[in-house]
Parts: structure tokens; sequence; C-alpha cells
């Protein structure tokens, strides 16, 4: 019974290596001023991303350049894969999941071509934030991070 009482908890974790930086210091005002929602910035390592929690794939661009998790609490995370890359026009990613897969954390989900990104001068700087503004984020303060750490965890106000 005291189970039923308790806020379902949302556990997200690093997609992928690397950094977390604070989401004011992503270089893209829609994200630093948090207009899409709450969460971090990651500056990643490597050519893979991973899902960051335990869900479904709700949303997958068409320009493959962002995906949407919804996670067992019904919150929604959105990670937007680098700064402008809506305009890449999906080139130089490779989807490894589509819309309505279910996911675990650390399940491959997308694969891009660093060396296109970066013959482009694209910032792979990669927001991920809870789009649903009735849940509460609580962003872990740990900045190095591996594709187990948790960056974030959410509820339900």
């Amino acid at each position: 019974m005291i189970n039923v009482l308790k806020k379902k908890k949302c556990v997200i974790y690093a997609p992928a290596n690397g950094k977390v930086v604070d989401l004011s210091k992503v270089p893209d005002p829609v994200f630093s001023k948090k207009m899409m929602g709450e969460g971090v910035g990651l500056i990643f390592e490597g050519d893979t991303l991973f899902a960051p929690l335990d869900g479904k794939v709700k949303l997958v661009a068409s320009t493959k350049h962002a995906i949407g998790f919804e996670a067992n609490n019904k919150a929604e995370i959105l990670m937007h894969i680098g700064l402008d890359t809506v305009s890449l026009e999906g080139k130089g990613f490779e989807l490894l999941i589509k819309e309505g897969d279910r996911v675990k954390h650390g399940t491959p989900v997308l694969k891009i071509n660093r060396q296109f990104m970066k013959e482009r001068n694209i910032d792979l700087t990669t927001p991920i934030v809870v789009t649903n503004s009735e849940y509460k984020v609580f962003k872990s303060n740990i900045t190095d991070v591996t594709t187990d750490s948790v960056i974030m965890e959410c509820t339900k106000n």
C-alpha cells in the first residue's frame, strides 16, 4: 500500500561518455533559456548514443537529429543531438531505433559520423531535457560521466 503513495521516479543516464555542462551554458537560446524544458547538456565522446532511460521511443525527427523518449512514469525526455543539426537533413546520422520501440537504458539508438560533423563545424553539444513541465527535475552534480552515470531524475509534481 505504501508503494502506491510513492511518486514514480524517472532515472536518466548519460547517453554516452563525456562531460555534462549546465544547460545555461549550451550556446543555443532555445535550450539555455530552458524554452524546451529543464535538463543538461552533454559534450559526448565516441560515435554512438544510447537510450538514457527505460521507456519508449516516442518521437524521431525526420532529420534524425532529435529523439524523444517517454519514460515509464510518463516523463518525456528530448535528446537533441548537436546544435543546428536540423540543417543537415539527416546526413551524418544513422538511426538504430524507430518510433514506438521499447528501449532499456543502454540500448544503442543512434550513430553519428563524427568526421562529417567536424568537416561542417557542427557543435555536438547535446541537450537532454525533460519537456513536460509538470515534472520536477533533479540534476546530478557530476561532470565527467559514463553511460552508467545518472545525470538527472524526475518525478511528477
